[in-house]
């Protein structure tokens, strides 16, 4: 979800965080928190590292912008700050990490099964961005990391169930990043000025 508030929205699996509690994992290959080098050799002056609870008071107001904006999550506007955070901080096989610049947070994406059972080998992802970090490569930098974890965890591919239509930057970001558009569900999302919107199942394999 990148849009007016920068933020990527995507996958919403069948629960609110689109995770479930059991994956086979391989947890021996995690990537470590570690300064972020993109695909194009650029290394960013972010450093992605596995979250803590102690993250969370960083995390939440950014968070609570993004929601309240209504523009890029199937999230109440007003949801609390509780149930938010069940939704966010996830315990394995669920993963949550932060990226920090300058020691400050600046941007957060979960990730994780993306359904039970026989579709546990897909893996989805959720991410949100400080809107104060727009345009920096934070974003990016989160996706480049969540692909490498599922790929560690092996899954077998990722699937984003539901990125807004009109989220133009986080359609275009996902592409770049192997992602293709393979459905849309027209007009099921509701934009903050009335109107409707598609919401589009992307996917890569990995």
């Amino acid at each position: 979800m990148i849009s007016r508030f920068v933020q990527i929205q995507a996958g919403t699996g069948p629960h609110p965080d689109g995770l479930v509690d059991h994956v086979r994992r391989e947890s021996d290959r995690k990537p470590s928190g570690r300064r972020a080098q993109l695909q194009d050799g650029h290394v960013t002056d972010l450093h992605i590292r596995t979250a803590t609870d102690d993250d969370w008071p960083a995390i939440w107001p950014f968070l609570r912008t993004i929601f309240a904006a209504g523009e890029t999550y199937a999230v109440p506007v007003d949801v609390d700050e509780a149930p938010a955070r069940a939704m966010w901080m996830l315990a394995p096989p669920g993963h949550t990490v932060v990226a920090e610049r300058d020691g400050r947070i600046v941007g957060s994406a979960k990730t994780g099964p993306n359904r039970e059972g026989p579709g546990a080998h897909v893996a989805t992802a959720s991410f949100a961005v400080d809107p104060s970090a727009s345009g920096r490569g934070t974003g990016r930098a989160l996706g480049e990391h969540v692909l490498r974890w599922a790929r560690a965890e092996g899954f077998r591919s990722m699937q984003f169930n539901a990125v807004v239509e009109t989220n133009v930057r986080a359609v275009a970001l996902w592409r770049s990043l192997g992602f293709t558009v393979i459905g849309t569900a027209p007009e099921a999302f509701a934009l903050p000025a009335g109107s409707y919107t598609g919401l589009h199942v992307m996917y890569r394999h990995l």
